[in-house]
């Protein structure tokens, strides 16, 4: 789970529970994706929960999924066969890699680990982001976070956090993470977003593994068929979440745009 608002983000390690019933489509608000970026819509009706001890799934409510062309800000473009196959299939784009284990190299020591420090919860996404540190003071830190697979956790990532939001879009990133674009509710006084991940998965013999995959699974078995692809769908209306991991400051997103797309993102996701 990417907090991106202050540049600190948390991997998904402890769980994804969807909560409750949300079943009337909204009009036009803020966090659509305008029209002509929509490539298909189709219908998310929810799966339950995979088994004792995992996390929580509602099965309740029924969603809109809009599946667009918009990626993030560093990703290659769907192509026009690509986005042609979309609309005409439902089907979304393919990433590079398939299966559940982590392909990427950046801070993988950090982001594959998990904080031993006590859960800090938050009952909305806009005091979470107010609790973390500026970007500013995470990119210039002493020591220095590199991109390096091993680089490892820095005090200001020391904290399990538990935040109950609502989510707006999700993609599936070449890594075989999925990034999550988490906000308030849409009839909150101000629209603010973090991105969040579902962290692709260590190798079974790490400590992580089960917490992580755990996470993994309850956000598959929810989504079922309809699990996003290389490019972003959005959910109208969100679907109410509870998300619980570890800070996380992506080194690789510290310069240029936040992951997520506008109108998703637009000045009020970091």
């Amino acid at each position: 789970m990417e907090l991106e608002r202050s540049a600190i983000a948390t991997s998904a390690n402890a769980g994804v529970e969807i909560m409750v019933d949300s079943t009337t489509p909204s009009a036009a608000r803020v966090g659509l994706p305008a029209a002509r970026y929509v490539l298909t819509t189709l219908n998310l009706a929810p799966g339950a929960a995979p088994g004792p001890g995992a996390p929580t799934v509602g099965v309740h409510g029924s969603y809109r999924i809009l599946r667009t062309e918009e990626v993030d800000a560093k990703d290659t473009p769907l192509s026009e066969a690509e986005r042609s196959s979309v609309a005409a299939t439902g089907v979304p784009a393919a990433t590079r890699s398939t299966g559940d284990s982590f392909e990427g190299t950046a801070r993988r020591a950090a982001k594959l680990s998990i904080s031993e420090a006590a859960v800090e919860t938050f009952d909305d996404v806009k005091a979470l982001i107010a609790s973390l540190p500026a970007k500013g003071d995470m990119v210039r830190h002493d020591p220095v976070i590199t991109v390096d697979a091993n680089s490892d956790r820095v005090a200001e990532e020391e904290r399990n956090v538990h935040v109950t939001g609502f989510l707006y879009a999700a993609s599936r990133e070449n890594d075989n993470d999925f990034h999550l674009i988490i906000g308030r509710d849409t009839a909150a006084d101000a629209p603010m977003y973090m991105t969040m991940e579902v962290s692709g998965l260590p190798p079974r013999a790490d400590a992580s593994f089960a917490r992580l995959k755990a996470a993994r699974d309850a956000f598959a078995v929810f989504f079922g068929e309809n699990l996003p692809g290389a490019s972003y769908d959005f959910y109208d209306p969100p679907i109410p979440v509870k998300v619980e991991g570890s800070l996380f400051f992506d080194m690789s997103h510290a310069n240029g745009r936040s992951p997520g797309t506008p109108p998703a993102c637009m000045t009020t996701c970091r």
